[in-house]
């Protein structure tokens, strides 16, 4: 392989599109570090495993010698952005979004090398575009064009209000990405209109459009939906180590190979072979405990990556917890006896409620002290005597 295929392959390894590979090709021709941009509307003060997936492929580009440009969007994170959501979505004060900076700043260089890293804030210029700069930055997309983006297809098509300043929030993305003069701009999936109107305003601008790629969407702890803070199935970076390693334990073995393919750093070759190992027999919760240890040493330490093991052994191995077992979602908050009876670990309420007395409840492996506790967002191992398991997530 030429060292351009060998750097291309690895660029490639994960992603999901490359808006274009010539243009990606030609950039890296030029022999100079590019500025590659990822932006994050800080709407939550934590980041999770979900957002490292893009975070680790600016890692790689930093390792090229490129450099990162990670912008914090306090100004449209006051905009509100509406990417894969039915419902208009409230815009942040400004002092939620601040707030929230702050951690993110903090967060990012778990991953990200400090002294190839720029943290740029769009207010800085988005700010100062007044009025007449807004009505020209609107002038340059029709709201047919606006309208061919999928979910304000669904929304308009099924009579779901659009407010106007959603209209808004694309067009100010792609603007971040003229200002700075980004050659690359990452995000997931369900960024690729904002990130391709963001290579369209360039060329209006008489720039060399920025290479657009995207990433998959990590699936939450659920096993059903992207990770998120909101529907309780995620995994904050900032996490003790013990409980990162024990929800890592919690996904399906199947959930597991997606997990492998975008937050590990092994070799391709060596998670096949893993694949191969538990097709052959190999029990899958082994080769899962590889992946929690990596990911917890990634964000804490090697050895309190043991530590966590040598815990969840205790806490789990020893109660003979199954390789399978029943999983359930439920919407909402719900009593913990009404979740077991549900979950099919108890006939009734008032046998739950007993067995809680009785010590006989656990979750995730800790000893239930009141029936009547409501459950929130979350995924666990509820245990029932020595033999009922179930995991279930709560939405």
């Amino acid at each position: 392989m030429t060292d351009m295929n060998t750097v291309l392959a690895e660029l490639k390894r994960g992603i999901e599109q490359i808006f274009s590979e010539q243009d990606l090709i030609e950039k890296l021709k030029e022999k100079r570090p590019l500025n590659v941009k990822l932006g994050a509307d800080p709407t939550a003060p934590d980041i999770h495993l979900g957002h490292t997936v893009v975070l680790n492929k600016l890692r790689q580009f930093q390792e090229l010698g490129h450099q990162v440009m990670f912008l914090i969007g306090d100004f449209t994170g006051m905009v509100g952005d509406p990417s894969g959501k039915n419902t208009t979505r409230p815009p942040l004060t400004r002092e939620d979004v601040l707030r929230n900076a702050e951690t993110y700043k903090q967060q990012i260089f778990k991953i990200l090398d400090p002294q190839k890293t720029k943290i740029v804030f769009n207010s800085e210029w988005l700010g100062q575009l007044g009025t007449e700069g807004m009505i020209r930055l609107a002038s340059n997309y029709t709201v047919a064009r606006m309208l061919e983006r999928d979910d304000f297809k669904k929304r308009f098509a099924n009579n779901q209000p659009i407010a106007i300043h959603e209209f808004i929030y694309p067009l100010l993305q792609g603007y971040d990405s003229v200002h700075l003069q980004a050659d690359v701009e990452l995000g997931g999936t369900d960024q690729t209109f904002n990130l391709l109107i963001g290579r369209e305003l360039q060329k209006s601008a008489g720039l060399k459009p920025q290479v657009a790629i995207t990433m998959p969407l990590l699936v939450g702890l659920d096993g059903e939906k992207k990770m998120s803070k909101s529907l309780g199935n995620y995994i904050g970076v900032t996490e003790a180590p013990n409980e990162m390693f024990g929800k890592i334990m919690s996904i399906s073995d199947q959930l597991m190979w997606d997990w492998y393919n975008l937050l590990s750093f092994r070799p391709l070759e060596e998670i096949a072979q893993f694949k191969q190992e538990v097709e052959a027999g190999r029990n899958p919760r082994d080769v899962k405990v590889l992946l929690a240890k990596e990911i917890v040493a990634r964000f804490h330490s090697a050895a309190e990556a043991d530590a966590a093991e040598q815990e969840f052994i205790n806490r789990f191995r020893k109660g003979a917890l199954p390789d399978e077992m029943p999983e359930f979602t439920f919407e909402g908050e719900i009593g913990l006896a009404n979740l077991l009876k549900e979950a099919g670990l108890v006939a009734s309420t008032s046998e739950a409620i007993r067995m809680v007395q009785q010590g006989g409840v656990k979750i995730d492996g800790n000893k239930a002290e009141d029936a009547k506790a409501l459950i929130g967002p979350s995924t666990a191992v509820y245990q029932v005597g020595k033999r009922k398991f179930a995991r279930v997530s709560v939405k």
